[in-house]
């Protein structure tokens, strides 16, 4: 009898579970299903632009051989060659020169991209004057909305061997010999970063800003009443506070480490060939080599390879992050 009771119950409770469920799924789509509508456009436009293209991956393990007037039947019919195009980053002489150069130089950029960008936030915060404050932003900021082709010509103007404003002005009123730019390495290591934060410190300075904006002003006045310096304040409540958005931004430069500006290392330098042990990284020289043996399933293998190890860096630096303080991780 027992048994038979449990059995009833069980069968009750089957019964019952289906449509309690299918209540709960109804009152969850009443609730949320326009927001959900809402979504849908973006989600479709991220899904094709973003998603979809990493079929397109797949080409970097395909000889892709032009059999046909069509791309994608060239694809279909290309064969796969397994880890070959890989092996053109790793097997030549400047893999290492190259590999040096991108991360060397996208980690000066991102250190500097870091403390000039909250150095100038915090000036312009502190600035008195609102007008004064709202032209050096713009100011400060025009600089980003220019190509790197306009930035080559600006650059030139000022490293031109001839008439160029440094070997003209500024050198001669320091007493020294005119240098030419485009044939030396050495000062490129520093002449490479000084243009990439000119150009964009203005956005990270903006950023920056209006982190420091949003922080309530009674931190400050608390602060003041107990009589801490503004030194003291900006040490102990404003970069703080603003650390969150540090560390995104950190954490998003640090995903792109192993991508360069390809403006910046190609039109700015001029392609100047003696000038590659300085100026030569990854992006320029995958260019070179598709240029000159135009073969797409190498170009993509770079491109595939760049993606990973930005990825993977991305989660280790915020597993880093997550242990140091939960709080400030990205995810």
């Amino acid at each position: 009898m027992v048994t038979g009771m449990a059995s009833a119950a069980e069968a009750v409770a089957k019964a019952t579970t289906p449509s309690i469920r299918t209540r709960q799924n109804q009152s969850y789509w009443r609730r949320f299903g326009v927001f959900y509508i809402m979504m849908a456009p973006a989600l479709i436009v991220l899904l094709m632009n973003n998603y979809l293209p990493m079929v397109g991956s797949l080409i970097a393990f395909k000889q892709i051989v032009y059999s046909s007037p069509s791309f994608f039947q060239s694809f279909l019919d290309s064969e796969w060659v397994g880890w070959e195009n890989f092996n053109y980053l790793f097997s030549t002489t400047d893999a290492w020169l190259i590999t040096r150069n991108t991360l060397g130089y996208n980690a000066a950029f991102i250190f500097l991209n870091l403390v000039v960008g909250v150095t100038l936030a915090l000036l312009f915060n502190a600035m008195r004057s609102s007008k004064l404050a709202k032209l050096h932003q713009t100011t400060m900021f025009l600089p980003y909305f220019l190509s790197m082709v306009v930035i080559s010509y600006l650059v030139y103007a000022f490293l031109n061997p001839e008439i160029g404003i440094i070997n003209k002005v500024v050198l001669p009123a320091l007493g020294y010999n005119p240098i030419d730019w485009y044939t030396e390495p050495k000062w490129w290591p520093y002449i490479l970063p000084i243009i990439n934060t000119w150009k964009g410190i203005g956005y990270y300075a903006i950023i920056f800003l209006a982190a420091i904006i949003g922080i309530d002003n009674e931190y400050y006045e608390a602060a003041t009443i107990d009589g801490a310096s503004k030194w003291r304040q900006i040490w102990n409540i404003t970069l703080p506070l603003i650390r969150p958005v540090m560390i995104i931004l950190t954490l998003l430069q640090i995903g792109r480490i192993f991508y360069a500006d390809f403006g910046l290392f190609f039109q700015v330098t001029r392609n100047s060939g003696i000038l590659y042990d300085t100026t030569l990284v990854i992006d320029t020289y995958v260019y070179q080599g598709f240029i000159v043996s135009g073969d797409i399933g190498m170009s993509s293998a770079a491109g595939l390879y760049q993606a990973v190890v930005g990825f993977v860096l991305v989660l280790v630096s915020n597993f880093v992050i997550r242990r140091i303080s939960k709080d400030d991780a990205l995810f």
